[in-house]
């Protein structure tokens, strides 16, 4: 899963171009984790099963590669289906401002009140607030990233999912983030950066793949998968990423688009499909 543009090519094609898109499967429920390019081809599957589609999605913030997929989801404008929006208030703006802002001219031609034919709701989340959508249990939680971003830890019957996309780095872990991820099952973490570019890109919103190393071993997660690509590092720096990590961490995995993680017993990766999480029933 690339961060901040997508990049699609064969370069990146094992690793996949698109921006965050993170379906999770849990006891009946749908959740989407962000709204980025990869919403697209997740829409033509969801619209391709047949029957009615729902789904929760869950925004971290609004930038443009957390929302660009949103326009193209094709379900979105098929009578039937039900979407609730959970996103935080940013800038005195409310999730529905912020989507319905996003579409319109000149930025989009197409308003989303105009595209959308299905039932959708809009809730704010607010930093540190619990809530349950069907049988999860949500946790949010502030995380460091210019003009804000929110983490989620998502339980469901005994296992843990957090997602902590776009997190600045820092030298020690944030007590904040830890908290979040104290013992989860899987930890989506930033690890956009090596150290030297952090160097460069400091202040900029993102962590390296020592930090989401460093926060995953203080918070005793199981899993820890590195997130949120750097769109210029191909799949063969990726590979070496990993494997770097891989040595001190031996849990760990790089996201890869078309795969599935299950969460029984321990994580592991299984056949292609939309990348999400699932606990086996």
């Amino acid at each position: 899963m690339r961060g901040s543009v997508p990049a699609p090519g064969a370069k990146t094609r094992r690793y996949g171009g698109n921006t965050p898109c993170v379906e999770v499967r849990a006891g009946g429920n749908r959740l989407i984790l962000d709204a980025g390019s990869g919403l697209r081809a997740l829409g033509e599957r969801l619209r391709d099963s047949g029957g009615p589609v729902e789904a929760d999605f869950l925004l971290s913030h609004y930038h443009y590669d957390h929302l660009q997929g949103l326009p193209f989801f094709a379900p979105l404008a098929e009578p039937g289906n039900r979407f609730v929006f959970h996103g935080p208030r940013r800038e005195g703006r409310s999730v529905q401002d912020v989507l319905e802002g996003q579409m319109v001219p000149p930025y989009f031609p197409v308003t989303l009140d105009q595209l959308a034919r299905a039932a959708i709701e809009f809730r704010s989340v607010e930093p540190g607030e619990r809530f349950e959508i069907g049988v999860v249990r949500v946790t949010s939680a502030e995380l460091d990233h210019p003009g804000g971003n929110l983490g989620y830890r998502l339980e469901f019957r005994g296992r843990t999912l957090v997602y902590a996309t776009d997190v600045e780095h820092t030298d020690r872990p944030a007590e904040s983030l830890v908290e979040l991820a104290r013992g989860a099952d899987v930890l989506l973490h930033d690890a956009m950066y090596v150290d030297s570019e952090y160097e460069q890109r400091r202040g900029w919103g993102h962590s390296t793949w020592a930090g989401a190393l460093a926060t995953a071993e203080a918070a005793e997660v199981k899993t820890l998968v590195l997130f949120h690509h750097d769109p210029e590092r191909d799949d063969r720096a990726l590979d070496a990423v990993l494997k770097r990590v891989q040595k001190q961490f031996p849990r760990t995995i790089a996201a890869r688009e078309g795969v599935t993680i299950r969460i029984a017993g321990k994580a592991r990766l299984t056949e292609p499909a939309a990348a999400r999480y699932s606990r086996r029933r």
